[in-house]
């Protein structure tokens, strides 16, 4: 039966620990997606990290882009992270002066979460809540705050249960 979660809060606040307790109580075999591109050796050695907290009953995938062609039918899988992904998404349209169409990608984005979600699976999508500060000075962070807003808005309305991540407790919105 499909199920949709949505586990979004600050970092460091224990979403992605909180997103793989729920795979593990939900299956003994869990898939973990992960979107984050490697930039450098000490976001390497957090992603290490991740993986030696994860056993080897996860199966792991490392998707970039293309969330759409991850196939999971009939398993939970784990999205980490939803920040990221969108990160990955803005490149190939970001311009020299370091702008982007927000709408084509915020489109883009809700076509591939529409088709890969239409399988029948359990998604615990794990994401940040970072429009919760001041408004930045810089034009590429506002326009990426925006896109990820309404991105986070789009995946919490199709979801059946999001949850807030406070200091590592897990507050239920919907």
């Amino acid at each position: 039966m499909k199920k949709i979660i949505l586990i979004t809060g600050g970092e460091r606040s224990g979403k992605s620990s909180y997103a793989e307790s729920l795979a593990l109580e939900t299956s003994p075999n869990p898939v973990y997606i992960a979107t984050a591109h490697i930039w450098d050796e000490e976001f390497r050695h957090r992603v290490q990290l991740h993986k030696e907290r994860r056993g080897p009953q996860w199966t792991s995938i490392e998707e970039e882009l293309n969330l759409a062609g991850c196939l999971i039918d009939g398993r939970c899988a784990v999205i980490d992270c939803i920040t990221l992904w969108l990160t990955n998404l803005i490149q190939p349209h970001l311009s020299k002066s370091g702008n982007f169409d927000v709408k084509a990608v915020l489109d883009q984005a809700k076509r591939q979460f529409d088709e890969f979600t239409s399988q029948d699976a359990t998604f615990i999508f794990v994401t940040n809540e970072i429009g919760s500060g001041g408004v930045s000075p810089n034009s590429l962070q506002r326009r990426f705050t925006d896109l990820q807003g309404w991105m986070n808005q789009y995946i919490a309305e199709k979801a059946d249960e999001v949850y807030l991540m406070v200091s590592g407790i897990p507050v239920k919105i919907k």
